[in-house]
Protein backbone atom coordinates (compact mmCIF):
# COMPACT_ATOMS: atom_id res chain seq x y z
CA UNK A 1 0.00 0.00 0.00
CA UNK A 2 1.44 3.42 -0.89
CA UNK A 3 1.53 6.34 1.15
CA UNK A 4 -0.87 7.96 -0.10
CA UNK A 5 -3.77 5.11 -0.32
CA UNK A 6 -3.09 5.47 3.71
CA UNK A 7 -3.93 8.87 3.77
CA UNK A 8 -6.76 9.58 1.57
CA UNK A 9 -9.12 10.93 4.09
CA UNK A 10 -6.60 13.72 5.45
CA UNK A 11 -6.94 17.36 3.40
CA UNK A 12 -3.90 17.84 1.28
CA UNK A 13 -2.10 21.27 1.98
CA UNK A 14 -1.76 22.67 -1.86
CA UNK A 15 1.95 23.64 -2.51
CA UNK A 16 2.23 27.12 -4.80
CA UNK A 17 2.72 26.00 -8.36
CA UNK A 18 6.45 25.76 -9.59
CA UNK A 19 8.05 28.08 -11.31
CA UNK A 20 9.40 27.05 -14.68
CA UNK A 21 11.92 30.15 -15.00
CA UNK A 22 14.69 31.13 -12.91
CA UNK A 23 17.36 33.96 -12.81
CA UNK A 24 20.06 31.58 -12.42
CA UNK A 25 21.50 29.31 -15.20
CA UNK A 26 22.36 25.58 -14.86
CA UNK A 27 25.66 25.76 -15.54
CA UNK A 28 25.87 29.11 -12.66
CA UNK A 29 23.78 26.24 -10.14
CA UNK A 30 26.76 23.59 -11.16
CA UNK A 31 29.69 25.92 -10.27
CA UNK A 32 28.28 26.92 -7.25
CA UNK A 33 27.38 23.27 -6.05
CA UNK A 34 28.96 22.53 -2.64
CA UNK A 35 27.92 20.32 0.56
CA UNK A 36 26.76 22.50 2.98
CA UNK A 37 26.34 21.01 6.64
CA UNK A 38 25.34 24.59 8.21
CA UNK A 39 22.46 26.52 8.38
CA UNK A 40 20.63 29.74 9.34
CA UNK A 41 17.39 29.16 11.27
CA UNK A 42 15.63 31.37 9.32
CA UNK A 43 12.35 29.58 7.81
CA UNK A 44 11.79 28.48 4.28
CA UNK A 45 9.23 29.98 2.25
CA UNK A 46 5.94 27.69 1.32
CA UNK A 47 7.16 28.99 -2.40
CA UNK A 48 10.66 27.51 -1.95
CA UNK A 49 9.80 24.00 -0.47
CA UNK A 50 7.63 23.78 -3.10
CA UNK A 51 10.05 24.15 -5.82
CA UNK A 52 12.34 21.66 -3.76
CA UNK A 53 9.77 18.84 -4.10
CA UNK A 54 9.00 19.61 -7.61
CA UNK A 55 12.49 19.83 -8.94
CA UNK A 56 12.70 15.97 -7.06
CA UNK A 57 9.85 14.31 -8.15
CA UNK A 58 7.32 17.16 -9.73
CA UNK A 59 5.27 16.88 -12.82
CA UNK A 60 6.60 18.15 -15.55
CA UNK A 61 4.80 17.22 -18.86
CA UNK A 62 1.58 15.32 -20.27
CA UNK A 63 0.87 11.68 -19.07
CA UNK A 64 2.12 12.68 -16.01
CA UNK A 65 6.29 12.44 -16.84
CA UNK A 66 8.38 13.59 -14.13
CA UNK A 67 11.21 16.12 -13.39
CA UNK A 68 13.63 13.10 -13.18
CA UNK A 69 13.84 9.78 -15.54
CA UNK A 70 12.59 6.65 -14.30
CA UNK A 71 13.28 3.08 -15.60
CA UNK A 72 9.72 2.43 -17.32
CA UNK A 73 8.50 4.89 -15.22
CA UNK A 74 7.77 2.77 -12.34
CA UNK A 75 8.69 5.86 -10.03
CA UNK A 76 9.42 3.89 -7.08
CA UNK A 77 10.24 6.97 -4.51
CA UNK A 78 8.29 8.40 -2.13
CA UNK A 79 8.88 12.10 -0.62
CA UNK A 80 9.19 13.09 2.55
CA UNK A 81 9.49 16.46 4.11
CA UNK A 82 10.79 16.56 8.10
CA UNK A 83 9.59 20.05 9.10
CA UNK A 84 10.22 21.84 12.76
CA UNK A 85 7.67 24.35 14.32
CA UNK A 86 7.40 27.06 11.43
CA UNK A 87 10.91 26.45 9.80
CA UNK A 88 8.26 26.67 6.94
CA UNK A 89 6.27 29.50 6.62
CA UNK A 90 3.31 28.45 9.22
CA UNK A 91 3.03 25.04 8.57
CA UNK A 92 3.10 22.81 11.66
CA UNK A 93 5.59 20.74 12.95
CA UNK A 94 6.04 16.86 11.61
CA UNK A 95 6.66 15.22 8.54
CA UNK A 96 4.78 15.78 5.53
CA UNK A 97 3.99 13.43 2.44
CA UNK A 98 4.92 15.07 -1.36
CA UNK A 99 1.34 14.33 -2.65
CA UNK A 100 3.37 14.36 -6.55
CA UNK A 101 -0.29 14.22 -8.47
CA UNK A 102 -1.91 16.91 -6.43
CA UNK A 103 1.71 18.72 -5.89
CA UNK A 104 0.57 19.18 -2.46
CA UNK A 105 1.53 17.79 1.39
CA UNK A 106 -0.30 15.70 3.66
CA UNK A 107 0.86 15.36 6.84
CA UNK A 108 2.00 11.81 7.58
CA UNK A 109 3.50 12.76 11.68
CA UNK A 110 3.35 15.50 13.66
CA UNK A 111 5.89 16.72 15.75
CA UNK A 112 9.18 18.20 15.68
CA UNK A 113 11.04 14.89 15.06
CA UNK A 114 14.21 16.41 13.33
CA UNK A 115 16.55 15.31 16.51
CA UNK A 116 15.27 11.67 16.18
CA UNK A 117 15.91 11.79 12.67
CA UNK A 118 19.32 13.39 13.49
CA UNK A 119 19.96 11.18 16.05
CA UNK A 120 18.82 7.69 13.36
CA UNK A 121 21.50 9.63 11.00
CA UNK A 122 24.52 8.58 13.59
CA UNK A 123 24.04 11.94 15.94
CA UNK A 124 24.43 14.42 12.71
CA UNK A 125 23.60 17.87 14.74
CA UNK A 126 23.25 19.90 11.25
CA UNK A 127 20.28 17.72 10.66
CA UNK A 128 18.26 18.38 13.95
CA UNK A 129 19.75 22.21 12.96
CA UNK A 130 18.37 22.46 9.70
CA UNK A 131 15.02 23.48 8.57
CA UNK A 132 13.71 20.86 6.53
CA UNK A 133 15.12 17.56 6.16
CA UNK A 134 14.07 16.11 2.56
CA UNK A 135 13.90 12.22 3.41
CA UNK A 136 14.20 10.25 -0.18
CA UNK A 137 12.68 6.42 0.01
CA UNK A 138 11.91 3.89 -2.10
CA UNK A 139 9.60 1.43 -3.33
CA UNK A 140 12.10 -1.85 -4.76
CA UNK A 141 8.91 -4.07 -5.74
CA UNK A 142 7.68 -1.14 -8.10
CA UNK A 143 10.42 -1.35 -10.29
CA UNK A 144 11.81 -4.93 -9.81
CA UNK A 145 8.72 -6.36 -10.42
CA UNK A 146 9.40 -5.55 -14.21
CA UNK A 147 13.25 -5.82 -14.27
CA UNK A 148 13.88 -7.93 -11.40
CA UNK A 149 16.83 -7.77 -9.52
CA UNK A 150 18.26 -5.22 -12.19
CA UNK A 151 15.39 -3.29 -10.79
CA UNK A 152 17.29 -2.43 -7.34
CA UNK A 153 20.38 -0.52 -9.81
CA UNK A 154 17.52 0.63 -11.30
CA UNK A 155 16.22 2.75 -8.42
CA UNK A 156 19.11 3.58 -6.76
CA UNK A 157 20.65 5.33 -10.45
CA UNK A 158 16.59 7.63 -9.92
CA UNK A 159 17.37 8.48 -6.59
CA UNK A 160 20.69 9.99 -7.85
CA UNK A 161 18.84 12.04 -10.56
CA UNK A 162 16.79 13.57 -7.12
CA UNK A 163 19.38 14.55 -5.27
CA UNK A 164 20.95 16.08 -7.71
CA UNK A 165 17.91 18.04 -9.08
CA UNK A 166 17.77 18.88 -5.11
CA UNK A 167 20.94 20.07 -5.08
CA UNK A 168 20.98 22.09 -7.85
CA UNK A 169 17.41 23.62 -7.50
CA UNK A 170 18.45 24.64 -3.81
CA UNK A 171 21.59 26.69 -5.37
CA UNK A 172 19.34 28.48 -7.51
CA UNK A 173 17.52 29.16 -4.76
CA UNK A 174 19.88 30.42 -2.86
CA UNK A 175 19.60 27.59 -0.59
CA UNK A 176 22.05 25.01 0.15
CA UNK A 177 22.23 21.10 1.20
CA UNK A 178 24.19 17.95 0.83
CA UNK A 179 23.32 14.21 0.42
CA UNK A 180 23.59 12.60 3.54
CA UNK A 181 23.71 8.83 3.27
CA UNK A 182 24.97 7.44 6.72
CA UNK A 183 22.30 6.43 9.32
CA UNK A 184 20.99 3.57 10.10
CA UNK A 185 17.82 2.12 7.68
CA UNK A 186 15.62 0.59 10.14
CA UNK A 187 15.76 3.81 12.75
CA UNK A 188 14.98 6.36 9.79
CA UNK A 189 12.06 4.10 9.38
CA UNK A 190 10.99 4.18 12.17
CA UNK A 191 11.43 7.90 13.03
CA UNK A 192 9.02 8.46 9.88
CA UNK A 193 6.55 5.35 11.04
CA UNK A 194 6.94 3.89 7.25
CA UNK A 195 6.23 0.62 6.43
CA UNK A 196 8.78 -2.34 6.01
CA UNK A 197 8.11 -1.70 2.45
CA UNK A 198 9.54 1.78 2.07
CA UNK A 199 13.07 2.06 2.32
CA UNK A 200 15.15 5.32 3.21
CA UNK A 201 17.54 6.22 0.66
CA UNK A 202 18.84 10.05 0.85
CA UNK A 203 18.23 12.75 3.97
CA UNK A 204 18.85 16.31 2.13
CA UNK A 205 18.64 19.04 4.99
CA UNK A 206 17.79 22.42 3.27
CA UNK A 207 18.26 25.72 4.82
CA UNK A 208 19.97 29.07 4.43
CA UNK A 209 23.45 28.73 3.99
CA UNK A 210 25.50 30.50 7.44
Amino acid sequence: MSPRAKRSNLTPIKLPPPKLKGKTSVEEAIVKRRSSRKYKTQPLTLDQLSQILWAAQGITGAGSVRAVPSAGATYPLEIFAVLGNKTVDDLMAGIYHYEVDLHSLVCHVQGDLRQELARAALDQAFIAESPVNIVICAIYSRTSYTYGRRGERYVHMEVGHVGENIHLQAVALGLATVEVGAFDDEEVRKVLKLEEQIKPLYIMPVGKPL
